[in-house]
């Protein structure tokens, strides 16, 4: 079973297919209007920004956006969209690479990126994130929540409390992926040093985290 670098390499060309799920629309829309008013005029960075989906709703509102992605794969699909305000930048770029930014941002997304840190890789995610913006600045950070039916099931659990999918792309290849779900108790532990006003909002399938850097 290959593993989870090489699975967002291959998942590129249909990676955007999760987002067609019937029973997730609603969720989304209500996810699209709150991000459309969070960063409204700010220059953010977007971390893990995949093939642009997120990318693209928050471009309508942000004054600019740098994107991240480490797979070249997906940041040429992203290139691809539409931007009206031509206001973005993509970066192919490993997290760890992107050390302690001299002239800070004014905000920090992550959609789909926290669930696949590991829980002992976390503490240092975080501090790569808070290197990017400045003081006062807000992260907000959306991912899944385990919704059986709908979410694909654990494959296995390791000895940190990991856990892992099983993903199988359209091609029949099989890949192993790190896919944690904190809940709201346990997000708020991973991030209470160095932040200030948390927020959580739990959807039905999804939930949203925000909180200022000190």
């Amino acid at each position: 079973m290959k593993n989870q670098a090489e699975y967002y390499k291959e998942r590129a060309h249909e990676y955007e297919l999760i987002y067609q799920k019937p029973e997730r629309q609603d969720d989304l829309l209500k996810i699209e209007k709150y991000l459309g008013n969070q960063f409204q005029n700010k220059k953010i960075i977007e971390l893990g920004c995949g093939t642009g989906f997120w990318t693209q709703k928050l471009a309508r509102t942000c004054e600019s956006i740098l994107a991240i992605d480490i797979n070249k794969e997906v940041i040429e699909i992203a290139q691809q969209k539409s931007y009206s305000k031509q206001n973005v930048t993509f970066e192919i770029k490993d997290l760890t690479q992107l050390g302690n930014r001299e002239q800070k941002l004014e905000g920090l997304f992550g959609g789909f990126i926290w669930s696949h840190i590991k829980k002992e890789e976390i503490q240092n995610f975080l501090t790569v994130c808070l290197h990017q913006i400045s003081h006062s600045s807000e992260l907000i950070f959306i991912d899944n929540k385990y919704v059986a039916g709908s979410s694909t099931p654990i494959n296995r659990m390791d000895e940190k409390g990991n856990k892992y999918q099983r993903r199988v792309l359209r091609s029949g290849e099989e890949y192993e992926v790190v896919k944690n779900f904190p809940s709201q108790k346990e997000f708020a532990e991973m991030i209470r040093h160095e932040i200030r006003a948390f927020e959580w909002i739990e959807l039905d399938y999804y939930w949203i985290a925000k909180f200022k850097k000190r």
